[in-house]
């Protein structure tokens, strides 16, 4: 059955207030607001609830409703996007637009939330099956009724689509692994979604892995703070090397009008002259700009487990943040769908074929302090959070939790091949791919 989408709100009394060069819009009663709005479930009065937006062993369930002509306005942008690039067809070059879209949890209704598109190769998947972006006060200027709405505290939050992951569970995997051996990543849960395209019945999309927003809630719930520079990094200048090296490629997604003195500083240490002459005062002076200790544990736990899709490979697929607390800036982990996957792009453990044109890469392991800090990550993680033991009771719950999930995933809306059997084989994969790996890791750091 449909779910009741709400009636239009009457004459609204406002009250405006500018300053920081932007409007907001606050009202001045909350009985005005739309028939089911509390505080607890859509208002920002309330921290993000994590226990139920990121609930474990559970698979959440979201229905959407669009009308026909957004659904097909979306659909039409996306096709826009996908025919951008660069040459020879990469990624698109321009974000796709937010829609709007009444939103069902629990028998609760979201109103007018922005809905997109998000990602890159992905985009590009011949299949309907794509990845979203949510904002839920995005049209809140077209509909003042619904200021500063939030699910359950979250302003944005984004969906990964199990793109070329017939397992379902590798991007949650993942950065649930990180997590637990203490790399910053955020929080991840399994949804289904539904989506009502304006015909009055729902369309089952499939399984996705729900991403808390970097800038949105997760740096205030990891680092305590949001108040540091974040950072987007994307193009030549995230790979720190002297060549192609542009501050304008790190996207502020916090303080955006101040500048960028600390990229710069990490910058001007990496590549200190110090490095070969005095290794222990550049040592020093990168040390603290950055958090170097906990990038060797980054790249100790994504070396390991095998994620091709990121520094090393691409120039995107991580955050930075200064964190206020310590004055440097640490790595985030960011995209996690290629991870858990044996992939010939995949960085070795001895990285010994990146070249300098990565150098947070090939500096660090060429100097012999940091290239034994980061063997000895690399044993304790094999031999902690990514023990067979461990993982091998990780994949079987949640195999177990996925398989309805898995089993009723559609033609033209899965990645997934050979039905329920295609997700079985994945999943014994991953398996193999866990004992693989531990050997290996035991090997270069025995």
């Amino acid at each position: 059955m449909k779910l009741v989408q709400s009636k239009t709100i009457g004459v609204l009394i406002l009250i405006g207030l500018a300053y920081s060069c932007r409007k907001e819009v606050f009202i001045s009663d909350d009985s005005i607001r739309p028939d089911g709005w509390t505080t607890e479930t859509h208002s920002n009065y309330v921290a993000p609830n994590y226990e139920v937006v990121f609930e474990e062993n559970k698979v959440h369930k979201i229905h959407i409703i669009f009308t026909s002509e957004d659904w097909q306005a979306m659909q039409t942008d996306l096709a826009d996007v996908q025919g951008g690039g660069g040459p020879g067809g990469g990624f698109p070059d321009q974000t796709p637009e937010y829609f709007k879209a009444d939103f069902f949890y629990d028998n609760l209704e979201w109103f007018n939330v922005g809905v997109r598109y998000k990602g890159n190769s992905s985009l590009r998947a011949n299949n309907g099956k794509l990845p979203f972006r949510f904002q839920f006060d995005k049209f809140e200027d077209e509909y003042p009724e619904i200021n500063n709405q939030r699910f359950y505290g979250f302003k944005e939050l984004a969906m990964s689509s199990a793109y070329k992951d017939q397992s379902l569970m590798r991007e949650k995997t993942a950065s649930d692994i990180f997590r637990h051996y203490g790399v910053p990543a955020t929080r991840t849960a399994f949804y289904e979604i539904y989506i009502d395209k304006g015909t009055g019945s729902y369309q089952y999309f499939g399984l996705y892995t729900m991403n808390e927003v970097v800038f949105d809630s997760f740096l205030n719930n990891y680092f305590g703070s949001e108040s540091g520079n974040c950072y987007k990094p994307d193009g030549d200048g995230a790979k720190f090397s002297v060549t192609g090296f542009s501050l304008a490629d790190f996207e502020k997604k916090t303080n955006e009008a101040t500048g960028r003195d600390d990229i710069q500083a990490m910058y001007d240490a990496l590549h200190a002259p110090t490095r070969t002459s005095d290794p222990t005062a550049w040592k020093t002076g990168l040390e603290a700009t950055f958090d170097v200790d906990g990038f060797l544990k980054y790249l100790a736990v994504n070396n390991t487990i095998q994620n091709w899709d990121t520094y090393g490979v691409m120039t995107h697929n991580y955050y930075l943040y200064n964190d206020p607390a310590i004055g440097k800036l640490k790595w985030i982990v960011w995209d996690n769908n290629e991870a858990l996957s044996d992939n010939r792009r995949a960085i070795p453990l001895a990285m010994n074929t990146t070249g300098t044109d990565w150098p947070l890469i090939n500096y660090l392991i060429n100097n012999s302090d940091y290239e034994i800090t980061y063997k000895a990550y690399v044993k304790s993680f094999a031999n902690s959070t990514f023990a067979s033991s461990r993982m091998s009771g990780i994949y079987s719950t949640q195999q177990t939790l996925l398989t309805t999930s898995a089993t009723n995933e559609e033609t033209g809306y899965t990645h997934i091949t050979g039905g329920l059997g295609g997700f079985t084989s994945a999943v014994s994969t991953l398996l193999s791919h866990n004992s693989t790996r531990i050997t290996a890791a035991n090997v270069y750091a025995p």
